[in-house]
């Protein structure tokens, strides 16, 4: 073994203090969390505001009111006395977005499973960019292509429910008008969640390991056996992540469904004849022309709004905690 010796006065390289490099990163990753907590505590301070703000805003309209607000179907909250209830409301709300996710949810999974296992790359691009762009189209330009274009088109289909399905009270049609109903709206509804659904979907999709795959078509699985016992079992919370954000755009949606419907309030549980309203589009409608207790009526209906969509939300959050031990994410 050889030895290189210095020479005489050579100074010693300096030698860099052990903690300064740990203690960068440890102000690092404290900032890092001091920040992180900060944004998830405005996150919930600005939530709590909202509540208090809808709050404060109904109660004058709920002391003024004569009815139930439950169970009334009838808004009148400016006459004298105020009457006024979100059941038809409420009837209209869950019955264009649960149709709009019975339609959508389906759709939006089979066109991200297309789109990430069997379509080539230059296709499952060109797919992706299609349906991302739906995502850009104003909600506006949905209501009148659905008011102008798609109602006509589905006199058909709503004529055939009402000849061969009639039986059912859901799809009977006596007035034998089949324009801006709650299955036209919850139909465009679909379409306008569609892109949310399929996107993230489509990437949870991507995310599967691909171990999981490879060792399904090991043992001599199909293609389909391969999805549903290595893709679906993994990607299964954010499916329901993605089928809940679609369901909190129908919930919400405004412009659209104020053009679709003909703004009745009546609980009509025949989806195929005219009528039907939601909250966002009564809010939207009659916010304009609404007095004192009006404004603070629709306010009101703002906060069941506010607290459906807070139950959805919580609702998926524990379908998810339960979920979790089959996703393979532990």
């Amino acid at each position: 073994m050889s030895t290189t010796l210095e020479p005489p006065g050579t100074p010693a390289p300096p030698v860099p203090h052990p903690g300064i490099k740990g203690a960068a990163v440890r102000r690092g990753d404290r900032l890092f969390v001091g920040l992180s907590r900060g944004a998830g505590v405005l996150i919930l301070v600005t939530m709590a505001a909202i509540a208090v703000f809808l709050i404060w805003k109904s109660i004058p309209g709920l002391q003024a009111n004569t009815a139930n607000f439950f169970t009334t179907a009838e808004w009148f909250p400016d006459q004298k006395p105020s009457v006024f209830g979100i059941a038809a409301l409420t009837f209209g709300t869950l019955m264009t977005a649960g149709i709009a996710m019975l339609l959508a949810v389906p759709v939006g999974v089979g066109i991200a499973l297309f789109i990430a296992h069997y379509a080539s790359r230059r296709l499952a691009s060109t797919l992706g960019f299609v349906t991302d762009l739906l995502a850009a189209v104003p909600s506006i330009i949905f209501g009148m292509w659905g008011i102008q274009y798609l109602t006509p088109h589905l006199v058909g289909l709503g004529q055939w429910l009402n000849d061969y399905l009639g039986f059912i009270p859901l799809f009977a049609n006596e007035a034998g008008i089949y324009s801006r109903s709650i299955l036209n709206a919850g139909i465009v509804l679909a379409i306008m969640i569609l892109p949310t659904i399929s996107a993230i979907t489509r990437e949870v999709f991507v995310q599967t390991p691909r171990a999981h795959i490879e060792a399904a078509l090991a043992l001599g699985a199909t293609r389909w056996e391969m999805v549903r016992m290595a893709i679906f079992p993994f990607s299964r919370p954010g499916m329901i992540s993605a089928s809940m954000l679609g369901l909190g755009r129908a919930l919400g949606e405004t412009i659209a469904v104020a053009l679709m419907l003909s703004a009745t309030y009546d609980i009509n549980i025949h989806i195929t004849q005219p009528g039907g309203i939601t909250f966002a589009s009564n809010i939207a409608l009659k916010w304009n022309e609404a007095g004192t207790i009006g404004l603070s009526a629709l306010v009101a209906s703002g906060l069941v709004l506010f607290v459906i969509t807070l139950a959805v939300n919580m609702a998926a959050r524990l379908v998810i905690a339960r979920r979790a031990e089959f996703s393979g994410a532990n």
